[in-house]
Parts: structure tokens; C-alpha cells; sequence
């Protein structure tokens, strides 16, 4: 395997980004969290780890019309990457249905235990510090605003991520820890979301009007 992972992080190197939230370190992160959730689980490293390297090979921007394709494009690349480098063929499709289900604009259930694994350590890295630091850039990418400055934590109104990064927590981010599939994940996620309520806390703090 680890001949392979060369092979998988030259791929990746080769392969540009949607966005600096969506480069070689988060591919890393993902693919360190990915291993130690199969460790755990029992599951089929063989399937886990090409997934979780080539999970993002294809860069689609988050507010691109064609987001929700982007995960059986990329899943589709990896495929005819792997069968290129004489991956086992037993394995791919384990591997293509982990990668399309990875994604949330995807909307596709995983159905195999390794496909919950690698969607689990994706959407780890949308939590915590990270996953803090990760929206704000991805907002910026966007153009997005930090805050509604009216109603800056959807106390009143609908959240709009597509106007508001701030917004994003409580339409995406805050979720996430209930999506969970694996007990070392759900375990980890609670951790991670604790900390982003935190950092709302204190945003209010700081930025509030009373004296």
C-alpha cells in the first residue's frame, strides 16, 4: 500500500483545487482521520485509504451549478486512475461508491461500512479549528459576507450561506455531529462541535451592540 499512497499523492499534486480549504493538507487530514476510523471499525484499508486520497480529484467549486456532480466525476477519475496504476480490481467498486458518497451535495447514502468511514473523516474536517478556519476561507473564496449584521445568528430569519459564511454553521456545520455513522466519529465530532459553539459565543461577545 504505501508504493500506492505515492502514487495517490503525486495524483493529487497533479490535480488542482476548488478552493484552499480543499488542498493537499485537507486531503491529508482526511486520509489520517480515514485510517484511524478503519483501525477502529475493522474495515477494508484497501478500499479506505485510495478513497479517501482521491476523494476531491476532481475540483468543483462549492457555489459551481455542477456541484452536485462533482463527487461521481471525481469517483470516476479515480477509477480509470486506478485501473492505469493496477489497482486491484476487486476493490474499485468499493472505492467509487465511498468516493460519490463522500459528498454532501451528492446527497448518496453510503451503504458500505467503509463508505460511512470515509464520509465520516470528510466531514470531521468540516469541524473543530479546522473546520472553523476551513469555512472562513471558503467564504472568502466566495465572496460571501462574514455576518448578517442584523441578525448575525439565524435568531429571526433563515439562514443564507450563500450571503453569509456565519450562516453556514447553522445550516451545515452544527449538523454534522448527528450524521455520524462510526462510534469513534460521533465520539470525536461531539469535541469538535462543542469548540465551534464556543467560537460563536464569543463572536457574539465581540461583536455585540449592548454596551
Amino acid at each position: 500500500m504505501k508504493q500506492f499512497e505515492e502514487a495517490f499523492k503525486e495524483f493529487m499534486l497533479d490535480t488542482p483545487f476548488a478552493d484552499t480549504a480543499h488542498d493537499l493538507s485537507h486531503i491529508q487530514r482526511v486520509v489520517k482521520t480515514a485510517k484511524q476510523l478503519a483501525i477502529a471499525e475493522s474495515a477494508d484499508l484497501d478500499i479506505v485509504i485510495p478513497a479517501a486520497w482521491l476523494h476531491d480529484c476532481v475540483a468543483v467549486a462549492k457555489n459551481h451549478p455542477d456541484r452536485a456532480l462533482a463527487s461521481k466525476m471525481a469517483a470516476d477519475k479515480a477509477e480509470r486512475f486506478l485501473i492505469e496504476i493496477g489497482y486491484p480490481q476487486d476493490k474499485l467498486e468499493g472505492i467509487h461508491h465511498a468516493i460519490v458518497a463522500h459528498s454532501f451535495s451528492a446527497n448518496v447514502t453510503p451503504t458500505t461500512l467503509e463508505a460511512k468511514i470515509v464520509q465520516d473523516a470528510d466531514r470531521m474536517d468540516a469541524l473543530g479549528a479546522i473546520g472553523v478556519s476551513r469555512c472562513m476561507k471558503v467564504g472568502g473564496a466566495i465572496a460571501r459576507h462574514l455576518y448578517h449584521t442584523e441578525d448575525p445568528f439565524c435568531r429571526t430569519r433563515e439562514p443564507d450561506d450563500k450571503s453569509y459564511t456565519i450562516d453556514h454553521f447553522f445550516v451545515k456545520l452544527l449538523h454534522i455531529e448527528s450524521q455520524m455513522h462510526t462510534q469513534a466519529a460521533q465520539k470525536e465530532a461531539k469535541k469538535r462541535t462543542e469548540f465551534m459553539r464556543l467560537f460563536l459565543d464569543e463572536l457574539g461577545r465581540e461583536i455585540s451592540n449592548e454596551a
